[in-house]
């Protein structure tokens, strides 16, 4: 957690590859601890062709049984099921020029939002819009409390708090965002 937390957790994550795979993994977590999802997440990736929204995208219902199967992931089919919707949803973005990452980030104008420094929040009104607007296009598992985590997880909010090393970092944009 350590390592995830100083090296990942929080960097401005601006590729949509990337972006797509933390959505589809937070929303694995949700009912769990982070730390399960951490632990599996090589299994996820190999068990989702690496995250790859177009080879994701045409999963049918042999994958979803070789899926289910598989004790290396959580097993949750909605879960499953909602990742090949979601690279689905992807992939017709992608279609019709819109890209994944600028999506993201155009509910922020493409700048990291401010977290207050002080404490760890839910879900804020930011996560709600987004979260309207992905259930809007069919996203599942995108409620505000899960897209709030994601949103601190790949950086689009600096919720780190203000005695952190990297909340300052992330704050005036110190490091290298990936």
């Amino acid at each position: 957690m350590r390592a995830y937390h100083d090296e990942e957790w929080g960097v401005p994550q601006r590729d949509a590859r990337m972006l797509w795979e933390m959505l589809m993994l937070e929303g694995f977590q949700a009912g769990l601890a982070w730390i399960t999802v951490l632990r599996k997440r090589q299994a996820f990736r190999t068990a989702f062709a690496g995250f790859d929204p177009e080879k994701v995208a045409r999963f049918g219902a042999s994958d979803i049984e070789r899926l289910m199967a598989d004790i290396g992931i959580i097993r949750a089919r909605a879960k499953i099921e909602a990742t090949i919707q979601g690279a689905r949803i992807f992939c017709e973005m992608a279609e019709r020029g819109e890209s994944f990452a600028d999506f993201c980030w155009s509910f922020t104008e493409g700048k990291v939002a401010k977290g207050d420094g002080h404490g760890w929040v839910a879900s804020s009104p930011l996560s709600e819009q987004i979260s309207k607007e992905m259930k809007r296009r069919g996203f599942k598992f995108v409620g505000p409390t899960i897209v709030h985590a994601w949103m601190q997880a790949v950086g689009i909010v600096n919720d780190h708090s203000a005695g952190c090393f990297r909340w300052a970092e992330v704050r005036v944009g110190k490091r290298r965002e990936t």
